[in-house]
């Protein structure tokens, strides 16, 4: 029989009232000593920073007897012995719930010991996990902004010095009208006491517009910077005709076209300063105008006249000899397997991508056209068919995907028309690229395309027949894909003849097809604006 002297009920009573441990203390058969429990309370929850303190003993005035012990969930639990007091720590448990009780073992070996005292507790050691939802990238600058995510059920989440509760499936969200620039700290607290933080960087840009279908045309840097160019592209925007400006960042001669403070294009001289990136964004976004930045990547003289004055021969494309593969490129191609030649590319990206632009088009990923078997790639070794090519180019375009995640562009490619059934004539294939990219913008123009392509007896004088079988290929190729298709179209003086129509016949194939976008391309910027009388008026706000 257990009974608790007046000691024991003042010992409670006093616990009680200072929260501490509670103390029991019981008197064992006659000719035996009381025995007093302490630990923490029944029901305790111990956290990661709890357990090396947390204690359960049994104390007694004189030694404890042998036949009592510890045990966990019925079974024996070695404890240790230090100032006549018998100890037991939770040290090495997994995380979950326990019963640990005092027993004193019976007279014979077969009989049940009496259980003298127990506690529950659980462990709960593993710090609330804290995914963020929201914001899934770059916002614009001056304005309000969710934090959202999930953790831990019940957690105290704290963001940027705001405080909340996480809801029961474990979402939290938190609404920063002041967010602050840089990185922000996100803390969780568990019930348990348990704590984690996570860190990450509000990326801002300046303003962005948004389209649902893109209806855009190529401006080059100089064609900008003029006066009359400028102001007939923006009569287009005024009278609905485009939402959208491809502003080339850096063209087939490597320039770049504002004073970019990438250190290659420092150095090779391409930071051009012909325009000011972020003053076009801002007077093109005033229009609700979406800008497209084209950048030109591997086709690029003016870093490989950088690489040969640096000896750095690798960031070029070589012939079977060792010299600098030309072609009808000039100086060089660069090389697409090249880490330093691929992050030149991926900082001007990012640099434009800060700016504001909203999205990102690359050009010329690809290796030069041409025999495969007159040039070298320094880092990657064909086989026959050059399909370690095409894979360098997709590992390209999947690092910049992953470097531009974080800005909220789009991401874009400008693909050969051939690539969708030719992908090792030119490396690129399409169904690889397109799993990391938002579109592909293949160049179909017609006056590219040989007699009897695809069926077609002339190309160039039957718009409407090569843009309808080009989509065709196109559309099954990329099916299933991440990307849509938004074609390269041309309004240049190749449709001299009966220009206005040519253009009108290209954009009713590519609606016929059920693609409401275009890109249109004269590398002269003179467009024919009575061409799009059929597009649909109207900027999207």
């Amino acid at each position: 029989m257990r009974r608790f002297t007046s000691n024991a009920v003042r010992r409670l009573a006093a616990a009680a009232l200072t929260g501490a441990a509670v103390v029991l203390v019981a008197a064992c058969d006659a000719g035996e000593p009381d025995l007093e429990f302490v630990g923490p309370d029944d029901g305790t929850v111990l956290a990661a920073d709890d357990v090396a303190a947390a204690v359960w003993e049994v104390r007694s005035t004189d030694a404890v007897p042998e036949t009592v012990g510890f045990a966990l969930d019925g079974d024996p639990a070695d404890g240790d012995t230090a100032d006549g007091a018998l100890r037991w720590t939770a040290g090495g448990l997994d995380d979950g719930d326990y019963v640990l009780s005092v027993q004193r073992s019976g007279p014979e070996a077969d009989t049940d010991p009496e259980v003298l005292h127990e506690w529950r507790f659980a462990l709960d050691t593993t710090p609330p996990e804290i995914e963020l939802t929201s914001p899934e990238s770059a916002v614009v600058a001056g304005e309000p902004v969710v934090v959202a995510g999930t953790t831990e059920p019940g957690a105290t989440v704290t963001v940027a010095g705001q405080e909340t509760t996480a809801g029961d499936d474990g979402a939290f969200e938190v609404e920063l009208t002041d967010p602050p620039e840089g990185e922000i700290t996100i803390a969780a607290v568990d019930a348990a006491g348990n704590a984690s933080d996570q860190a990450f960087t509000l990326v801002t840009v300046p303003s962005r517009v948004e389209v649902e279908q893109i209806r855009g045309v190529h401006v080059t840097a100089y064609s900008w910077a003029t006066p009359s160019f400028r102001e007939r592209i923006m009569a287009m925007i005024d009278d609905g005709i485009i939402n959208t400006v491809a502003l080339t960042l850096k063209d087939e001669g490597g320039m770049v076209g504002w004073d970019s403070e990438v250190e290659l294009a420092q150095a090779s001289g391409a930071a051009s300063g012909v325009y000011d990136l972020a003053a076009v964004v801002e007077e093109l976004h005033a229009h609700g105008v979406h800008v497209t930045g084209r950048i030109v990547a591997f086709r690029d003289p003016m870093l490989g006249a950088l690489a040969l004055e640096r000896g750095e021969t690798d960031w070029l494309i070589q012939t079977p000899a060792g010299e600098p593969f030309t072609g009808r490129y000039g100086c060089c191609f660069t090389s697409f397997a090249d880490p330093e030649v691929i992050e030149y590319n991926l900082a001007l990206a990012e640099e434009a991508a800060a700016a504001g632009v909203d999205d990102i088009l690359w050009d010329y990923i690809r290796r030069p056209d041409g025999p495969v078997e007159n040039m070298v790639v320094p880092g990657v070794s064909p086989d026959a068919d050059g399909a370690t090519l095409e894979a360098a180019v997709v590992e390209f375009t999947r690092q910049a995907d992953e470097r531009l995640a974080r800005y909220g562009v789009g991401h874009a490619a400008s693909l050969y028309g051939i690539a969708a059934d030719r992908p090792t004539q030119i490396a690129q294939d399409v169904p690889a690229l397109a799993e990391h990219l938002d579109y592909v913008a293949p160049m179909i123009y017609p006056s590219h395309w040989g007699p009897g392509e695809y069926g077609v007896a002339d190309p160039n004088r039957q718009p409407y027949d090569i843009i309808t079988a080009t989509l065709e290929v196109w559309k099954a190729t990329t099916e299933g894909t991440r990307a849509r298709v938004v074609p390269w179209l041309e309004d240049t003086r190749y449709r001299q003849w009966d220009r206005a129509h040519q253009v009108r016949e290209q954009i009713r194939a590519s609606r016929d097809q059920g693609i409401e976008e275009f890109l249109m391309w004269d590398p002269n910027v003179q467009y024919t604006p009575e061409a799009y009388d059929g597009v649909p008026r109207g900027r999207e706000e």
